[in-house]
């Protein structure tokens, strides 16, 4: 039975129809779709099709999502990954795919399936086999992970949660901004797997790092995040650079935090990614 809604499915048709390459953006926890507005709108502009499907059952905009948090309870890593997947086989090429926080973890399990042609991943939740866990993704996490029962719940972040976690790069007026605009509950349990990861041989978080049909991979790592630090994407691209069929490059953009793709500077992260995507599935013109 077909996970996708309306919306994504117009999507596909459409990217379908267009002929140009697709790309593909995967959003994270905290976050709906329609938070890649602008970066879709960047990458249209150069020559591409995109799609940015949700997770299954997200609401279609934030001020439903705020009446009705409790949609967001109980998804779990691997359902939103087959979620992306379904919507990516229903495309008639391969698309480059972006993905950031859990998305970006998803987008590298993605990648290790062989299904994108290119893949970006940006402030990418650790998946198992990444081993540091330093002090500030602890207190970021602890919202959700201070409370077992949370894995069984929605979890709403206060002002001052996010501002740790994801805005503490930004004014006190931005960080406002962001979280008026853009924030929503989050399911609390792939927090929970992320956290577990590494006791878990099974875990749904787990990446094939060595998969030769992986394609070129770029991980973007935001220089003051406090919610994946340096130490957590960088441990990441080390396990991938051991993959010797394909391309794998770090970039670390300075002064930035995890709110980085949503933010005054997102065009600075967005044109690193494009230019990725763009030297390795490229687009007509």
């Amino acid at each position: 039975m077909s996970t996708l809604t309306s919306r994504e499915n117009d999507e596909i048709e459409r990217a379908n129809a267009d002929g140009r390459p697709v790309v593909a953006f995967v959003h994270g926890l905290w976050l709906l779709s329609s938070s890649w507005d602008r970066w879709r709108a960047l990458f249209e502009e150069n020559g591409y099709a995109t799609i940015a499907p949700g997770w299954p059952d997200d609401p279609e905009t934030v001020e439903e999502a705020r009446e009705r948090p409790e949609v967001f309870a109980h998804k779990m890593v691997q359902a939103v990954t087959d979620h992306y997947l379904e919507a990516i086989g229903a495309l008639t090429a391969k698309p480059a795919v972006v993905g950031h926080s859990f998305g970006g973890l998803i987008a590298q399990k993605i990648a290790g399936t062989g299904a994108s042609v290119a893949t970006v991943s940006i402030d990418p939740a650790p998946g198992r086999g990444v081993l540091p866990l330093p002090p500030s993704a602890l207190k970021a996490g602890s919202p959700v992970l201070g409370n077992p029962a949370n894995a069984r719940r929605s979890v709403t972040l206060t002002f001052e949660e996010f501002r740790y976690g994801w805005a503490n790069a930004l004014t006190e007026e931005e960080s406002r901004q962001l979280y008026d605009e853009f924030h929503v509950a989050a399911s609390g349990v792939p927090i929970f797997q992320a956290a577990v990861a590494n006791l878990n041989p099974f875990s749904e978080t787990k990446v094939d790092f060595k998969a030769e049909d992986r394609g070129p991979i770029m991980l973007i790592s935001g220089e003051k995040d406090h919610t994946v630090p340096h130490a957590i994407t960088h441990a990441a691209y080390k396990k991938h650079a051991h993959n010797a069929h394909a391309v794998t490059e770090f970039v670390e953009i300075p002064g930035r935090g995890h709110s980085l793709t949503i933010d005054s500077g997102w065009r600075e992260v967005a044109e690193t990614a494009l230019g990725f995507v763009q030297k390795h599935h490229p687009a007509a013109g």
